[in-house]
């Protein structure tokens, strides 16, 4: 089992009276992706990721994309795109500064969810770029800590439609609005969908 608490953990783990249970339900943590986590981890269509820069400030994103879109590339290791954004790389940058990240799926129509904790790494060469449409980058993370979570307190929703902005092959991807507003177009990139006129544009 890896050694996942801490002085703070204990702390509260003793103020509560938790120890022996936290010990016994962190035996379920582990650090090799085996078949039920692989399963689990590729038919999410989402999932937040925690990150921290030099400073130890946190930062939490979404990201989304098609069911699939995160890879178990072996059994220590998940691979996934970064796609366009608002351009401003708070999580990527910290991954390039730190390299500690934290992944939390949820499954929200079955309310399942699981973390996964560990070391990731950007690669605008990878081989699976190919395999990702408009993809800027992969990033593969390094499994440190694997476990689910309780899921008593998932709230129980169902999927409506998934993102048309999510890249597909054979398949121009539309603009966001924002980016047609009148506040960014002096500062696009060069090369951004944006600047297309004939690009399609949708709201959300």
């Amino acid at each position: 089992m890896p050694d996942i608490f801490h002085q703070g953990s204990r702390q509260l783990q003793d103020q509560f009276d938790t120890r022996g249970l936290a010990d016994r339900v962190g035996n379920i943590v582990h650090d090799i992706i085996d078949d039920n986590d692989r399963a689990f981890i590729e038919r999410m269509d989402m999932f937040f990721l925690a990150t921290v820069d030099e400073q130890g400030h946190a930062n939490c994103s979404y990201k989304g994309g098609e069911p699939g879109f995160v890879r178990v590339v072996d059994e220590r290791t998940i691979a996934f795109p970064n796609y366009d954004g608002n351009g401003m790389y708070l999580s990527m940058g910290n991954v390039l500064r730190t390299r500690q990240v934290g992944l939390l799926f949820i499954d929200f129509e079955h309310q399942w969810r699981m973390r996964l904790n560990g070391e990731a790494t950007i690669d605008a060469a990878d081989p699976l770029m190919a395999e990702y449409p408009e993809a800027q980058f992969i990033v593969r993370v390094r499994a440190r800590e694997i476990f689910p979570n309780c899921p008593r307190y998932i709230h129980k929703y169902r999927l409506v439609e998934r993102s048309r902005f999510v890249p597909k092959s054979a398949c121009k991807t539309p603009v966001p609005a924002w980016k047609r507003g009148g506040w960014v177009d002096d500062v696009l990139p060069e090369r951004d969908a944006a600047r297309d006129a004939s690009a399609e544009v949708l709201d959300r």
